[in-house]
């Protein structure tokens, strides 16, 4: 009897810890219950997404270069002078075999007439020979005649055949003086046609462009001293220089278009004539040469140009835009997007040939749908996104203005 106080005081100790823990349990619970309900669900990811399309996509190279002139020929005297006239200026079209200077010939002039005297001299000498000839042929056949008969004597006899002999040399020489007076008066007739000057350039083309001019009238100039430089124009050669990366993507016949800071509207076209067959030591690049139409000769050599020739194309290409192509540890890929979960999966992908902002991929399995082109920065494989209504995006021009 005397434990039962005690044994009251243990039971009610033992009734507040009970009814102490069930409602530690029960407040524990409305309040996990209210944070649950309170919490909101694991934030989504604004994304920019656009279709996979198939098409034609081009392998483009790009390279700058100069212009040289399709030809040169330089305008030379063949023989020395004083300049009386230049027939053309700088920019003027001259026509194959137009004259262009005439040399003083004064000179010249009196060489001819000096030769003609001197083969008037020959021609003369030649006919007394023819002369002298005749006599003493008929000297000689009346000798033999009489020597037939016994009148004449042997020694008169090999005298009239001496004397033939020696008439038949003076004519042999007569005559070579007069050939070689007539080739004197015909090379003298050619210097007197060098004074004046002409363009004749070989090759198929019948007009070109005097590009530059050394001398000024006036002037006395040595043989073959420079007078003016002619080019053509059309067509024009175009040349880059290639690295070995891009050498063997090239080959002659190979379009090409092209433009030019002084016509950045224009376009100009050609085709790959020559590659050469080694790289400069130096450089290790080696020369290309494009022949360029050039119909309104807007075109002039030692303009810079940006040459694009068109390597490859590929008519059926899985194409994205450039910007859906990023990395993740090393690995080239996408974002595809799941439409139906509204998440995004991650697919690696070979990127094969660019072209302005669209970009060929290759994938497996086949890759179709969509791809998140701004925000993957934000994402990894099965994050949850949600697309922006295209209001809501606002445009590079809202937010940087426009470059003029």
């Amino acid at each position: 009897m005397k434990n039962k106080p005690l044994l009251l005081i243990i039971l009610l100790l033992a009734l507040a810890g009970f009814v102490g823990a069930v409602w530690l349990y029960f407040s524990s619970s409305r309040n996990t219950s209210a944070i649950l309900k309170n919490s909101s669900p694991l934030k989504s990811v604004p994304v920019e997404v656009a279709a996979i399309e198939k098409g034609s996509i081009h392998l483009r190279l790009t390279f700058s270069g100069t212009l040289e002139a399709g030809a040169e020929f330089v305008v030379a005297p063949k023989v020395g002078g004083r300049i009386q006239s230049l027939a053309v200026d700088l920019s003027d079209n001259v026509h194959r075999g137009q004259l262009v200077a005439v040399l003083d010939s004064e000179e010249s002039f009196q060489a001819v007439l000096q030769a003609r005297a001197d083969l008037a001299v020959a021609s003369a000498t030649k006919i007394e020979a023819e002369s002298s000839l005749k006599i003493a042929d008929r000297e000689f056949e009346r000798i033999k005649r009489l020597k037939q008969r016994g009148i004449a004597s042997d020694s008169q006899y090999d005298a009239a055949m001496a004397n033939q002999l020696v008439k038949q040399s003076r004519l042999e020489v007569a005559k070579a003086q007069v050939m070689r007076g007539e080739a004197l008066l015909e090379i003298a007739n050619i210097r007197l046609g060098y004074s004046r000057v002409t363009a004749d350039w070989p090759g198929s083309d019948d007009q070109r462009r005097v590009a530059d001019r050394y001398v000024d009238e006036g002037q006395t100039v040595l043989a073959n001293t420079p007078l003016i430089l002619i080019t053509r124009l059309e067509p024009i050669t175009g040349i880059v220089h290639v690295t070995e990366k891009d050498y063997a993507s090239l080959s002659p016949g190979q379009g090409v278009s092209l433009t030019t800071d002084a016509y950045p509207l224009d376009v100009f076209y050609g085709k790959i004539d020559r590659i050469s067959p080694v790289f400069n030591k130096t450089t290790r690049q080696a020369r290309v040469e494009l022949v360029i139409a050039n119909p309104e000769i807007k075109l002039k050599p030692g303009m810079f140009i940006r040459a694009t020739i068109d390597v490859r194309t590929l008519s059926n290409a899985t194409l994205v835009p450039e910007m859906a192509v990023t990395t993740r540890n090393d690995q080239t890929g996408i974002f595809m997007v799941n439409e139906k979960e509204q998440t995004v999966s991650w697919q690696p992908v070979t990127v094969g040939i660019t072209e302005n902002t669209r970009a060929q991929v290759e994938g497996d399995p086949q890759l179709s749908g969509r791809v998140v082109i701004l925000g993957q920065h934000l994402l990894e494989n099965g994050s949850a996104i949600h697309i922006p209504a295209p209001k809501d995006i606002a445009t590079p021009l809202e937010n940087t203005g426009s470059d003029k």
